[in-house]
Protein backbone atom coordinates (compact mmCIF):
# COMPACT_ATOMS: atom_id res chain seq x y z
CA UNK A 1 0.00 0.00 0.00
CA UNK A 2 1.22 3.51 -1.12
CA UNK A 3 1.91 5.65 2.03
CA UNK A 4 -0.85 8.43 1.95
CA UNK A 5 0.49 11.85 2.46
CA UNK A 6 -0.10 13.92 5.89
CA UNK A 7 -2.89 15.49 6.46
CA UNK A 8 -2.57 19.36 5.78
CA UNK A 9 -4.22 21.45 8.91
CA UNK A 10 -2.88 23.72 11.37
CA UNK A 11 -4.23 21.73 14.82
CA UNK A 12 -2.92 18.15 15.17
CA UNK A 13 -5.69 16.17 13.87
CA UNK A 14 -6.51 12.80 15.39
CA UNK A 15 -9.29 9.92 14.11
CA UNK A 16 -11.33 8.35 16.37
CA UNK A 17 -12.95 4.80 15.65
CA UNK A 18 -15.81 4.13 18.08
CA UNK A 19 -19.19 2.56 17.20
CA UNK A 20 -20.69 3.87 20.84
CA UNK A 21 -22.11 7.02 19.96
CA UNK A 22 -22.08 8.30 23.95
CA UNK A 23 -18.67 7.48 23.88
CA UNK A 24 -17.80 8.77 20.52
CA UNK A 25 -19.25 12.04 21.78
CA UNK A 26 -17.55 12.61 24.48
CA UNK A 27 -14.25 11.63 22.96
CA UNK A 28 -14.58 14.66 20.17
CA UNK A 29 -15.74 17.08 22.74
CA UNK A 30 -12.64 16.19 25.50
CA UNK A 31 -10.36 16.36 22.44
CA UNK A 32 -11.95 19.40 20.39
CA UNK A 33 -11.18 21.29 23.96
CA UNK A 34 -8.05 19.87 24.28
CA UNK A 35 -7.04 22.01 21.02
CA UNK A 36 -6.96 18.70 18.63
CA UNK A 37 -8.92 18.62 15.08
CA UNK A 38 -11.07 15.43 15.77
CA UNK A 39 -12.61 13.07 12.91
CA UNK A 40 -14.57 10.28 13.96
CA UNK A 41 -15.76 7.07 12.49
CA UNK A 42 -18.53 4.98 13.84
CA UNK A 43 -17.85 1.70 11.53
CA UNK A 44 -14.37 0.65 10.06
CA UNK A 45 -14.92 0.51 6.45
CA UNK A 46 -15.06 4.88 6.77
CA UNK A 47 -12.18 4.73 9.13
CA UNK A 48 -9.72 2.47 6.85
CA UNK A 49 -10.96 4.44 3.58
CA UNK A 50 -10.07 8.00 5.32
CA UNK A 51 -6.89 6.30 6.91
CA UNK A 52 -5.15 5.48 3.46
CA UNK A 53 -5.77 9.01 1.82
CA UNK A 54 -4.25 11.09 4.37
CA UNK A 55 -2.15 10.52 7.49
CA UNK A 56 -3.38 12.44 10.80
CA UNK A 57 -1.35 12.89 13.57
CA UNK A 58 -2.79 9.91 15.98
CA UNK A 59 -5.46 7.52 16.00
CA UNK A 60 -7.39 6.56 18.72
CA UNK A 61 -9.21 3.09 17.76
CA UNK A 62 -11.67 0.70 19.73
CA UNK A 63 -10.40 -2.93 19.31
CA UNK A 64 -13.87 -4.38 19.54
CA UNK A 65 -16.14 -3.06 17.23
CA UNK A 66 -19.44 -4.45 14.76
CA UNK A 67 -18.36 -5.45 11.23
CA UNK A 68 -14.31 -5.82 11.03
CA UNK A 69 -12.80 -5.94 14.64
CA UNK A 70 -9.89 -3.48 15.74
CA UNK A 71 -7.27 -6.48 14.98
CA UNK A 72 -8.35 -6.67 11.41
CA UNK A 73 -8.17 -3.33 10.82
CA UNK A 74 -4.40 -2.80 12.15
CA UNK A 75 -3.42 -5.36 10.16
CA UNK A 76 -4.92 -4.22 6.95
CA UNK A 77 -3.51 -0.66 7.74
CA UNK A 78 -0.41 -2.23 8.40
CA UNK A 79 0.38 -0.39 11.80
CA UNK A 80 3.83 -1.47 12.17
CA UNK A 81 4.41 1.03 8.89
CA UNK A 82 1.70 3.08 9.68
CA UNK A 83 3.62 6.70 9.70
CA UNK A 84 1.18 7.73 12.59
CA UNK A 85 0.87 6.46 16.11
CA UNK A 86 -2.04 3.98 17.25
CA UNK A 87 -3.32 3.46 20.34
CA UNK A 88 -5.90 1.16 20.84
CA UNK A 89 -9.14 1.16 23.13
CA UNK A 90 -10.92 -1.47 25.12
CA UNK A 91 -13.53 -2.12 27.93
CA UNK A 92 -13.79 -5.96 28.21
CA UNK A 93 -10.18 -6.89 30.08
CA UNK A 94 -9.44 -9.02 26.85
CA UNK A 95 -5.76 -9.28 27.46
CA UNK A 96 -5.12 -11.36 24.24
CA UNK A 97 -6.94 -9.12 22.20
CA UNK A 98 -4.43 -6.43 23.26
CA UNK A 99 -1.39 -8.21 22.64
CA UNK A 100 -2.47 -9.16 18.84
CA UNK A 101 -2.91 -5.11 18.90
CA UNK A 102 0.66 -4.32 20.22
CA UNK A 103 2.25 -7.12 17.90
CA UNK A 104 0.35 -5.62 15.23
CA UNK A 105 1.76 -2.16 15.52
CA UNK A 106 -0.59 -0.58 18.44
CA UNK A 107 1.54 1.80 20.44
CA UNK A 108 -0.26 2.08 23.62
CA UNK A 109 -3.56 0.55 24.98
CA UNK A 110 -5.63 2.34 27.43
CA UNK A 111 -8.74 0.70 29.39
CA UNK A 112 -12.55 2.19 29.41
CA UNK A 113 -13.50 3.59 31.38
CA UNK A 114 -10.84 6.03 31.70
CA UNK A 115 -10.61 10.07 32.89
CA UNK A 116 -10.02 12.62 30.47
CA UNK A 117 -6.57 13.99 31.68
CA UNK A 118 -5.57 9.90 31.39
CA UNK A 119 -6.67 9.96 27.72
CA UNK A 120 -5.24 13.23 27.06
CA UNK A 121 -1.77 12.11 28.71
CA UNK A 122 -1.77 9.31 26.86
CA UNK A 123 -2.30 10.67 23.55
CA UNK A 124 -0.03 13.49 24.09
CA UNK A 125 2.84 11.13 25.38
CA UNK A 126 2.15 9.36 22.04
CA UNK A 127 2.49 11.87 20.08
CA UNK A 128 5.69 13.52 21.44
CA UNK A 129 7.15 9.95 21.43
CA UNK A 130 6.52 9.41 18.07
CA UNK A 131 7.46 12.83 16.65
CA UNK A 132 11.14 12.49 18.35
CA UNK A 133 11.45 8.43 17.10
CA UNK A 134 11.20 9.82 13.51
CA UNK A 135 13.09 12.58 13.91
CA UNK A 136 16.08 10.74 15.66
CA UNK A 137 16.84 6.95 14.44
CA UNK A 138 17.71 4.33 17.08
CA UNK A 139 21.21 3.91 18.25
CA UNK A 140 20.78 -0.03 19.16
CA UNK A 141 19.50 -0.68 15.74
CA UNK A 142 17.45 -4.27 14.55
CA UNK A 143 19.04 -6.64 16.72
CA UNK A 144 19.44 -10.63 15.55
CA UNK A 145 19.11 -13.54 17.79
CA UNK A 146 19.83 -16.67 15.75
CA UNK A 147 16.56 -19.23 16.09
CA UNK A 148 14.61 -17.06 17.99
CA UNK A 149 11.49 -15.48 16.75
CA UNK A 150 12.17 -12.14 15.63
CA UNK A 151 10.96 -9.19 17.49
CA UNK A 152 8.60 -6.64 16.39
CA UNK A 153 9.63 -2.96 15.87
CA UNK A 154 7.96 -1.77 19.47
CA UNK A 155 10.00 -4.80 21.04
CA UNK A 156 13.11 -3.29 19.60
CA UNK A 157 12.64 -0.75 20.87
CA UNK A 158 11.63 -1.75 24.64
CA UNK A 159 14.59 -3.94 24.16
CA UNK A 160 16.96 -0.85 24.04
CA UNK A 161 15.34 1.19 26.85
CA UNK A 162 15.80 -2.30 28.95
CA UNK A 163 19.44 -2.72 27.84
CA UNK A 164 20.24 1.30 28.44
CA UNK A 165 19.05 0.38 32.54
CA UNK A 166 15.88 2.10 32.22
CA UNK A 167 13.41 1.42 34.66
CA UNK A 168 9.49 0.39 33.49
CA UNK A 169 8.69 3.79 34.01
CA UNK A 170 10.81 5.73 32.79
CA UNK A 171 10.78 3.71 29.05
CA UNK A 172 7.35 4.57 29.07
CA UNK A 173 7.83 8.18 29.59
CA UNK A 174 10.52 7.82 26.95
CA UNK A 175 8.43 5.64 24.31
CA UNK A 176 5.16 7.37 25.00
CA UNK A 177 3.18 4.30 26.61
CA UNK A 178 2.02 3.00 29.80
CA UNK A 179 4.57 1.30 32.75
CA UNK A 180 1.97 -2.00 31.80
CA UNK A 181 2.58 -1.62 28.87
CA UNK A 182 6.01 -1.95 28.76
CA UNK A 183 6.29 -4.93 31.31
CA UNK A 184 3.91 -6.74 28.36
CA UNK A 185 6.46 -6.32 25.73
CA UNK A 186 9.45 -7.56 27.99
CA UNK A 187 7.26 -10.50 29.34
CA UNK A 188 7.10 -11.39 25.16
CA UNK A 189 10.68 -10.06 24.25
CA UNK A 190 12.20 -12.92 27.34
CA UNK A 191 9.24 -15.39 26.01
CA UNK A 192 10.47 -15.28 22.50
CA UNK A 193 14.51 -15.22 23.19
CA UNK A 194 13.90 -17.99 25.62
CA UNK A 195 15.56 -15.97 29.00
CA UNK A 196 14.81 -17.66 32.43
CA UNK A 197 15.23 -13.89 34.00
CA UNK A 198 16.22 -10.69 33.31
CA UNK A 199 20.23 -11.57 33.66
CA UNK A 200 19.78 -13.87 30.92
CA UNK A 201 18.42 -11.01 29.05
CA UNK A 202 21.55 -8.97 29.90
CA UNK A 203 23.89 -12.01 28.79
CA UNK A 204 21.82 -12.20 25.37
CA UNK A 205 22.14 -9.15 24.67
CA UNK A 206 26.11 -8.98 25.57
CA UNK A 207 26.46 -11.92 23.74
CA UNK A 208 27.98 -10.77 19.64
CA UNK A 209 26.47 -11.03 16.84
CA UNK A 210 24.19 -8.79 18.03
CA UNK A 211 23.59 -7.22 14.36
CA UNK A 212 21.97 -9.18 11.40
CA UNK A 213 24.76 -9.16 8.76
Amino acid sequence: MDRPPPAQQSRAQIFVLEDERGIRDMLFMVLTKAGYEVVCFADGGAFLAAARKRVPAGILLDVFIPGKSGIELLRELRAEKYPAPVIVMSGRGDISMVVSAMKLGALDFIEKPFQADELLARISGALQSYAERQAKPAAFGPLHFPGAEPLSKREQEVLEQFFSGASNKEAARILGISPRTVEDHRSHIMRKLGARNYADLIRMLMRPPRHPS
